[in-house]
C-alpha cells in the first residue's frame, strides 16, 4: 500500500512539471505585441549577385594611396582653443656614453653588507628548554660573552635576524647595508667563560 501511494504522488508531482514545462515553453515561445511580425523583417543587406568580383579585388589591391597633402592632426590642434598655432619646437637632446650605457645616470650601487667588527666572533648556538627560540652565542675577543635570541641587539648596533646552523643573518641598526652573515667558527677549545674539561 505504501509504494503505491508513492508512485501515485510520483505521478502527480510529474504531471505538475509537465504542466509548469509546457506553460512556460508556451510562454517564451509566443510572439509579443511590440514586435514586428516575422513577414515584415527584410534582409539586412540585398544581394543581387552573390559571385565574387574578382576584377573588384584586383582594382582594391593595385590602389595607391594619394594624400592631398592636408594635415587632419594639425588642423585638430589649430581648431582646439587654446591649442599650437604653429608646428611644435622640438628640443634637441644630446646623448652621452656613461659608463652605464647612452640613456642616463648610472643608477646608486646597492649599498655593502654589513660587517661585523672584527672581534666579534659567532662561535655556537643553542635552544633554550621548554622553548623554540634559538640562541647565538658571540664573543668580542675580551673573553665576554653574549648571549642573543632573533631579534635581539648586539653591543647596540646590530639587530639579530636569523641563527642558523652555520651562519647568523643580521643587519646593522644605524646604516642602510645590505643584511650581513657571519659564518660559525668552530674553535678548537671550549668557548670563553665555558666549561673546561
Amino acid at each position: 500500500m505504501k509504494q503505491k501511494k508513492q508512485l501515485a504522488v510520483l505521478l502527480v508531482l510529474l504531471l505538475i512539471a509537465a504542466g509548469v514545462w509546457l506553460w512556460s515553453y508556451r510562454r517564451g515561445n509566443s510572439p509579443s505585441t511590440n514586435d514586428p511580425p516575422l513577414t515584415a523583417r527584410k534582409d539586412p543587406v540585398p544581394i543581387e549577385n552573390p559571385q565574387i568580383r574578382m576584377d573588384e579585388i584586383e582594382k582594391a589591391r593595385k590602389a595607391e594611396y594619394k594624400s592631398s597633402g592636408r594635415n587632419i592632426f594639425s588642423e585638430i590642434a589649430q581648431a582646439a582653443p587654446g591649442g599650437p598655432k604653429g608646428p611644435k619646437k622640438v628640443d634637441t637632446v644630446i646623448v652621452v656614453n656613461t659608463p652605464c650605457g647612452v640613456y642616463g645616470p648610472c643608477p646608486e650601487p646597492p649599498p655593502p653588507p654589513c660587517k661585523l667588527p672584527p672581534n666579534v666572533k659567532f662561535f655556537g648556538y643553542g635552544v633554550v628548554p621548554n622553548g623554540t627560540s634559538r640562541r647565538a652565542f658571540l664573543t668580542d675577543g675580551e673573553g665576554a660573552v653574549h648571549v642573543v635570541s632573533e631579534g635581539e641587539v648586539l653591543l647596540n648596533r646590530f639587530r639579530i635576524l636569523r641563527i642558523g646552523n652555520g651562519s647568523l643573518q643580521f643587519e646593522e641598526i644605524s646604516s642602510k647595508c645590505v643584511v650581513g652573515t657571519t659564518p660559525l667558527e668552530e674553535q678548537a677549545g671550549s668557548p670563553p667563560g665555558g666549561p673546561t674539561g
